[in-house]
């Protein structure tokens, strides 16, 4: 079951750029603006709220960046999205509490411990490296960083405003739910090792002539034969394979029929049937491979305690999106917020229910990325 995101129905609802929430320090144009000269003008205030200009324009830039990035178009209503999501972040961690604020920070560095772990970061320098790669816009490490805390806070914050109590009883229930099986089904799945020799050029895409395919499928059939006598396959296809995932995986992957790997290569890799046993060579739109089965995973259930965590936030979701937009409303009635901005003074500050289905656990593990 992938892990349900902990953020609230109010983020939810401002998708794709809620992983960047927005805070009022954002950094300095790099070049002398009016604003600089003469004072950042005020967009939008109330109580407990102050959206400057600089502070809307920025979180503008990195939003179309992202929408960039994915090949989408931004909507034609950045600013008004962009401006709600500053105001009403404000309005809710102006509610927090120093225990709401300490807790946040603990989900912060659980989360960064995990994502540390899973991505093998052998030291803080390598996570820093990491996330300044994915910057948008003119956001610092620093931003970044303060950003993703106060997005871990929020929902601690709606947690303790709106009352809710999720009990490990009504996790285990949901778990225990015939009802909710589904969600809960891991896929049968392989751990094979395989090595590649390319028939398409690296750089260019374009194939191989005739001549050099027929001396990388002889060379193949040398190393099928090894690996069929007993030959250490890593270190076969380390030496010997052309897969660029090489270096890292030795050669090694672990999916499901649902995961997005060539079809001919998930079709050998399920037809061996006994550990240890080495395909016939397999050729592909990349060239030809042979395989190794190190281990077939059967289908099963998915254990307690690897997805208590997830139904918990799920079921945290669900009361968020019964609770939550009532209680923003108020906040935003409560603020009573002026609009300085002639353009934005239509700025719709409602927070819509999510859809079900987008707040239901979901099934499958997330795939890996797609193997030659």
């Amino acid at each position: 079951m992938k892990k349900i995101s902990q953020v609230c129905v109010l983020l939810c609802a401002l998708a794709p750029f809620a992983a960047f929430s927005a805070t009022p320090d954002q950094p300095a144009a790099t070049k002398p603006s009016l604003d600089a000269l003469f004072g950042d003008s005020v967009v939008a205030k109330g109580k407990g709220v102050e959206v400057k200009r600089a502070d809307l324009d920025s979180m503008v830039v990195r939003m179309k960046a992202q929408y960039a990035a994915s090949q989408m178009p931004a909507p034609a209503d950045a600013e008004s999205q962009v401006l709600k999501k500053l105001v009403i972040d404000q309005l809710i961690l102006s509610k927090a509490t120093d225990a709401d604020r300490a807790t946040g920070k603990t989900r912060y560095q659980d989360w960064a411990g995990k994502v540390k772990t899973a991505n093998k970061f052998e030291t803080d320098a390598d996570f820093d490296k990491a996330i300044n790669q994915q910057l948008l816009g003119s956001e610092t490490l620093d931003q970044w960083k303060k950003q993703r805390l106060d997005m871990m806070t929020e929902p601690v914050i709606l947690e303790r405003e709106l009352k809710l109590n999720i009990t490990d009883a009504d996790v285990k229930k949901f778990y225990d739910d015939p009802a909710n099986i589904a969600h809960f089904e891991e896929p049968e799945m392989v751990r094979v090792s395989h090595i590649l020799l390319m028939t398409q050029d690296p750089k260019t895409g374009d194939a191989l002539p005739e001549d050099k395919k027929a001396a990388k499928h002889k060379q193949m059939e040398d190393l099928l034969k090894r690996a069929r006598s007993g030959e250490d396959f890593t270190k076969l296809a380390d030496q010997y394979s052309e897969d660029p995932g090489v270096k890292e995986n030795h050669g090694e992957y672990k999916f499901s029929k649902s995961d997005r790997f060539v079809q001919e290569f998930k079709d050998a890799a399920f037809a061996l049937a006994k550990t240890n046993d080495v395909s016939d060579i397999v050729t592909s739109q990349f060239g030809y491979h042979i395989i190794k089965l190190s281990e077939k995973i059967p289908a099963k259930k998915a254990d307690y305690s690897d997805v208590k965590d997830g139904i918990r936030e799920h079921l945290v979701q669900e009361q968020f999106q019964k609770l939550a937009p009532d209680y923003i409303a108020k906040l935003v009635k409560d603020a009573n917020i002026q609009i300085m901005d002639e353009k934005l003074k239509n700025t719709d500050f409602s927070v819509e229910t999510a859809p079900k289905e987008a707040a239901a656990p979901a099934g499958a593990p997330a795939a890996p990325a797609a193997a030659k």
